[in-house]
């Protein structure tokens, strides 16, 4: 095969497409902006001594079948579970901890509620259910419909083995992930707060939203489908970061011949003749290409790198509208030791995911304080202590803790320059009150605002999905219907970033369907 593809964007799901295709014989240059491959998936050194995951931070959606095909820990790339999913400190000294085993997490939920307790695992039946069908989706290329609604999401859900196993109550619960709202659906079958908060947590990671908005209930779903080495519902840790998993794809990628460019920044994609036939770069060099493959925000890729007079104007209002915002501020800090946190902990449980969120009442606050003020009062905070089971990333003794926080406004753009350090003391002081004495163990912090996450890794709107997770920008529609099978207007590019199904989050599932694609029409 005598196809040269460029791809514009060395992050993971570059990486996985770049692979697929070389092994199919199509020769493949990857063109990434930053000095290293991996996107929002990369490891850094951001204090002497201390190294972490600096965006994307923990693993789940990592597909097997992806790892296997690309030989990943051959690569040496290894994944530990965690040996707790969360922990949930309250202000009143007690502590929800969610266990690998549902019935240790039943037992621990107990203390507030009993209801509670019996419920859980009716609330993880109905998921254990409707999760394998979602599973079987994300491995499709979605239709193309003309329209998506309920009746599209059923076409679509017929296309799985799994739905049509599926009775009529089961049926209408999947449905409703679809239409409600987190806190809708989690106020319907739980009374305490601490359990609300611990699953209503993931409805609005990377989500600028309240958990009350409608539709917020699917990305809770979008949270629970990974698994880690086979079991299914954990999150695990890359050892040496998320870098390592990114390193582990460009050896794979190497290793079958393409060719990576870094300190390539792409200026412009000339089309002619109705296709994309040349990659312009910022230092003035061009490069052919019969396939441009797009492994960036389909928003920078449309409004940006494209002369609008190739666009349609159809496609250009489409993507003026396109919604990116996660409203996520990600810090890393150097720690002299571990916090220790006036909540209950039990042994282990700082490996988990520390949620800082009491209620959905108070993130429905902070996302109301964010779209007014332009950040919440009282921040939504998960924190990681990755250093606790790799100790590699920090000096004997000492840790680095990634600080995921949700509900900053991504409309403020630069003008976060001028907040930036403010608004991460404040994060900082609201860890403080969990874990007082924190602020005097932090020796280092590494920033990144909205308008950060956007210049460096080109996350617009800081958004870590590519684009909302949301009806309109989902399957089908993702990005824009027409477009769902990874093909735009203009023949001879692609699309094969998060923007496309199944999403954001490190997956390489994107990759993996746009390259089937493209193999399949060469």
């Amino acid at each position: 095969m005598s196809q040269h593809a460029v791809i514009i964007g060395g992050g993971h799901n570059g990486l996985v497409c770049a692979a697929y295709l070389a092994k199919a014989g199509v020769q493949v240059t990857i063109l990434e902006r930053r000095s290293i491959v991996g996107g929002a998936a990369v490891t850094e050194e951001f204090h002497p001594g201390f190294r972490n995951s600096v965006a994307s931070y923990t693993v789940s959606l990592l597909h097997p079948k992806i790892i296997a095909d690309l030989n990943l820990h051959q690569h040496g790339l290894k994944i530990l579970p965690r040996r707790f999913n969360n922990y949930l400190p309250m202000p009143d000294g007690r502590s929800l901890v969610s266990h690998p085993e549902l019935k240790d997490t039943a037992k621990d939920l107990a203390q507030f509620s009993q209801a509670d307790a019996q419920q859980l695992a009716e609330y993880y039946r109905l998921l254990d259910e409707v999760v394998p069908v979602v599973k079987d989706i994300m491995l499709l290329t979605p239709p193309n419909l003309m329209d998506i609604g309920f009746g599209d999401l059923l076409k679509l859900f017929s296309l799985s083995r799994v739905f049509r196993q599926l009775n009529n109550r089961q049926k209408r619960f999947l449905l409703k992930l679809f239409s409600v709202s987190a806190g809708e659906l989690l106020d319907d079958m739980f009374e305490s707060d601490v359990i609300k908060s611990l699953l209503g947590f993931d409805a609005i990671v990377g989500h600028f939203a309240s958990p009350y908005s409608p539709g917020s209930a699917y990305v809770l779903l979008h949270h629970v489908v990974g698994e880690v080495n086979g079991k299914s519902g954990i999150w695990g840790h890359a050892v040496g970061g998320m870098g390592a998993i990114t390193q582990a794809m460009a050896a794979e990628a190497l290793a079958r011949g393409v060719t990576i460019q870094t300190d390539a920044e792409v200026s412009r994609v000339e089309v002619k003749g109705g296709r994309a036939s040349t990659v312009h770069l910022q230092d003035g060099s061009a490069i052919k290409a019969d396939l441009v493959i797009a492994n960036v925000n389909p928003k920078l890729l449309f409004e940006t790198l494209l002369d609008p007079a190739d666009v349609s104007a159809d496609v250009l209002s489409h993507f003026a509208d396109y919604k990116c915002q996660s409203g996520t501020f990600r810090m890393n800090v150097a720690l002299d030791r571990l916090p220790e946190f006036t909540a209950r902990t039990i042994p282990g449980c700082l490996e988990a995911g520390i949620i800082m969120a009491p209620s959905l009442e108070y993130m429905d606050q902070a996302y109301t304080d964010a779209r007014r003020h332009g950040w919440s009062a009282a921040p939504i905070v998960e924190m990681l202590i990755p250093s606790i089971i790799d100790p590699g990333l920090a000096p004997a003794g000492q840790h680095v803790a990634s600080l995921f926080c949700q509900q900053f406004d991504p409309g403020l753009g630069a003008n976060w320059d001028q907040h930036r350090e403010s608004v991460a003391d404040l994060i900082i002081d609201t860890v403080n009150a969990y874990a007082p004495g924190f602020t005097e163990r932090v020796i280092g912090r590494q920033i990144h605002s909205p308008w950060d996450l956007e210049q460096k890794f080109g996350l617009i709107g800081g958004d870590i999905f590519h684009g909302r997770l949301s009806l309109d920008q989902l399957f089908s529609a993702r990005p824009m219907l027409g477009m769902g099978q990874y093909k735009t207007e203009i023949d001879s590019l692609y699309l094969c970033g998060a923007g496309t199904h199944p999403g954001g989050g490190v997956s390489g599932l994107p990759g993996h369907h746009a390259a089937r694609e493209i193999l399949r029409q060469l």
